[in-house]
């Protein structure tokens, strides 16, 4: 089991999750601070002893371009679309055998389409078959919910598994809105 730790910036602002060692690491270098502690849970090493991180906090203030975080990925993609094709409704665990969750783009790449969020969708490898290379108007196959960028904060949080200490971060910094939203991907 990989162990992984909330790391936030020094403005408490979530960043990503990395390995619990990585996370002890920068705390022994004094690049972190421990903010939230397994309770009861400790690592151990010839010469220290310290408590397992849950969540650590930079100490110095690390610029994250906001523009990185929004590039459409598979992941991210299948996750805005709760992992369900947008022609025929059904989710990855409906899908018969060899059929699979596939990027469909509204309007197709070889008639000038691009990979931005308003124009690529969720769809099972059957519906972009019979799709082809056509408009959803001349296939008569209109996506059951308009494409559209989701916030980044969507994007960062909604494939990982958050811990209740964790998810408390992401309350505090974003919402409860945006906690429930993630909660439900």
């Amino acid at each position: 089991m990989h162990l992984r730790c909330l790391a936030l910036n020094a403005s408490y602002e979530p960043l990503t999750m990395v390995p619990v060692r990585r996370a002890l690491r920068l705390v022994i270098d004094g690049k972190a601070e421990i903010v939230e502690a397994d309770p009861g849970r400790v690592m151990r090493s010839a010469t220290v002893t310290v408590p397992r991180p849950a969540v650590i906090r930079l100490v110095r203030f690390v610029h994250v371009p906001r523009r990185f975080r929004r590039q459409v990925t598979n992941t991210f993609l299948f996750a805005r679309d709760e992992y369900r094709c947008q022609f025929c409704g059904r989710t990855g665990g409906q899908l018969r055998h060899r059929e699979c969750l596939t990027r469909d783009h509204l309007l197709p790449m070889s008639r000038g389409g691009t990979n931005d969020w308003t124009n690529v969708v969720t769809a099972c490898s059957s519906c972009n078959t019979r799709k082809g290379n056509r408009l959803p108007d001349e296939c008569s196959m209109q996506p059951l919910r308009p494409p559209m960028e989701p916030h980044f904060v969507h994007l960062t949080w909604a494939v990982r598994r958050l811990t209740p200490v964790q998810s408390r971060y992401i309350r505090l910094f974003y919402g409860a809105d945006t906690l429930e939203t993630l909660q439900a991907l």
